[in-house]
C-alpha cells in the first residue's frame, strides 16, 4: 500500500527535475558580446528589459532600446513582456551589494 504513493513521489519527483533541468537551461549569464551578438540576428532579436529601479536609471542610464520595467520585483508580465513566449529576453539591473 505504501508503494504507490512512493511510486508516485518518485513520478513527481523526476518530473520536478526534468522541468528545474529544463529551466536552467533557458537561463544563463551573458556577456556584452554576447548581447551584442544577439542583437545582430535579424530572426529573433532579444527583447532587452531593464529591471533597476528609476533612481539607478536617473544616475547612471540605461542601455538604449531597452523596455524599462515598472518595477524590479512586482511589474506585471503580461502587460510588460512580449505576447510571443518564445521570444528570447534579456533582463539586467544593478548588483547593489
Amino acid at each position: 500500500m505504501t508503494c504507490v504513493p512512493l511510486l508516485a513521489l518518485g513520478v513527481l519527483l523526476a518530473t520536478g527535475l526534468a522541468v528545474a533541468a529544463e529551466s536552467r537551461e533557458k537561463f544563463r549569464m551573458i556577456e556584452m558580446s554576447d548581447l551584442e551578438s544577439m542583437q545582430k540576428d535579424p530572426k529573433s532579436p532579444p527583447t532587452l528589459l531593464d529591471a533597476n529601479d528609476p533612481e539607478f536609471r536617473e544616475k547612471n542610464g540605461v542601455i538604449p532600446g531597452a523596455k524599462l520595467l515598472s518595477s524590479s520585483d512586482g511589474y506585471d508580465p503580461s502587460k510588460e513582456l512580449p505576447a510571443d513566449k518564445k521570444a528570447p529576453l534579456v533582463f539586467y539591473c544593478s548588483s547593489r551589494l
